[in-house]
């Protein structure tokens, strides 16, 4: 059984089965006829880890956050097919105005890592902090989590973050109050903070699962609370593999993403957002050696845009982002034919309440960044 026989909308239509029966050609003919004809009206944004066969009609590419800030800027779009996850195309509804349709291509197009915090267990987590530390925790959450979660971190005076201003915004939540809660990534928050020189002994986890701290010690010593989530690629690279790279190219720079282990982190030569990762390869001198801890598709793009540096992934039998790898060309085409024939299959919509209170956490962000 291939992807397309097991693939659906929130409709439960499967994709028709003539997408199957079209040739590589005939759709990347039907994609570009569509634009052409839609011009101004259809904004199509991609993320860095979508794979090349949808990259190529990208009318921008970026990280989840630029994407969405350009949709919003973006006054002429009708419709902006959103081709990322589906908490990125909700940030880009939250802030486009309501009568721009925003389009996930394939609405399984999930993140592991959002749905590791949901609302149900967030709540009954603030209701322990609360009982244990009072009135000094203040919540901030990773872009890279539902509207739902971003929405909790406004009503309660906190903020988004990226990965790029990390650093800046766990700084500011830090000089509000004495403690932070860092939703869902561990690994970034944790890497973040040793950055920020607050020592681990005063960062514990929160297991959402079973509802308890796995710390050692005084929690009247903690700093930092660490939601117990991760992204399922970034923490697939290993000490293993860094060791093996160490052994076998020991001339290799490795440059990593923040979201990898802390162990991964600290035994790296350099470590940041995606956007970093992409520039620091460009600035990097001719006949350099990189070994890169991201996802696969990124690294694989990177390594042909530059042939006169030696690039390879830190994990070479790394795969892709599975749920980033759900939106292909088949279910691009299938979106914007849908367009063009006025059927608003998977568009996302966020409830205004919940709109509302997420957009107080990331207008904070981007007034303080």
């Amino acid at each position: 059984m291939g992807i397309l026989d097991i693939l659906s909308t929130k409709n439960n239509t499967t994709i028709p089965e003539r997408y199957k029966n079209m040739s590589v050609e005939e759709m990347e003919n039907r994609v570009r006829e569509i634009k052409e004809k839609f011009g101004e009206r259809l904004f199509l944004p991609c993320h860095h880890y979508q794979k090349d066969e949808v990259v190529q009609f990208a009318d921008a590419t970026g990280d989840s956050l630029r994407l969405a800030q350009l949709a919003a800027k973006n006054d002429k779009a009708e419709y902006i097919v959103f081709c990322g996850v589906h908490f990125m195309a909700e940030t880009a509804d939250m802030l486009t105005r309501g009568d721009q349709m925003v389009i996930l291509p394939d609405m399984r197009a999930g993140c592991s890592m959002a749905d590791m915090a949901d609302m149900e267990q967030t709540e009954r987590a603030w209701k322990v902090l609360q009982e244990t530390f009072g009135d000094t925790v203040l919540p901030v959450t990773y872009i890279n989590s539902t509207a739902a979660i971003k929405a909790f971190c406004g009503r309660n005076g906190g903020a988004t973050v990226t990965s790029s201003n990390a650093k800046k915004m766990i700084e500011w939540a830090l000089s509000q109050k004495e403690r932070l809660l860092f939703l869902p990534d561990q690994h970034l928050g944790r890497n973040t903070c040793v950055d920020l020189g607050i020592p681990l002994e005063q960062m514990a986890v929160w297991d959402p699962i079973h509802d308890k701290f796995e710390y050692d010690g005084d929690l009247e010593n903690v700093k930092v609370i660490l939601w117990k989530g991760h992204c399922s690629v970034h923490e697939s690279f290993t000490v293993e593999n860094v060791e093996e790279i160490r052994r076998t190219k020991p001339d290799i720079n490795i440059l990593v993403h923040p979201e990898c282990s802390h162990e991964v982190v600290k035994e790296s030569d350099h470590n940041g957002s995606t956007s970093y990762i992409i520039e620091t390869i460009k600035k990097a001198p001719a006949g350099s050696k990189w070994a890169i801890g991201t996802e696969m598709n990124l690294v694989k793009r990177i390594i042909a845009e530059h042939p006169d540096k030696e690039i390879m992934s830190l994990n070479p039998n790394m795969c892709p982002c599975m749920t980033m790898n759900r939106i292909d060309l088949p279910h691009l085409l299938w979106a914007l034919e849908t367009i063009e024939q006025k059927e608003q299959f998977n568009q996302i919509t966020v409830d205004q309440e919940i709109a509302k209170d997420a957009l107080l956490a990331l207008d904070k962000m981007l007034k303080i960044v």
